[in-house]
């Protein structure tokens, strides 16, 4: 298992449009198609948020795809 206690590397807790969430170091550029959510920190700090925010880990288009789908029973 990795040790990252030497990580003093800040990271960007970033979004994608499928509101997928990630972290980013912030001295890179963000990838195409990502933004910063305006929290950053250490690794640890980025992924909790993550953890608190991301709470349905369906994609976008997936969640508005079952809310348009008539419901079976």
């Amino acid at each position: 298992m990795e040790n990252n206690d030497d990580d003093k590397t800040t990271y960007l807790v970033v979004v994608n449009h499928e509101e997928q969430y990630s972290i980013w170091p912030d001295y890179k550029d963000l990838p195409a198609g990502w933004r910063s959510v305006g929290k950053q920190g250490s690794k640890d700090v980025c992924l909790a948020h993550i953890k608190e925010v991301w709470t349905d880990m369906r994609p976008l288009s997936l969640r508005r795809a079952m809310e348009a789908a008539p419901e079976r029973g």
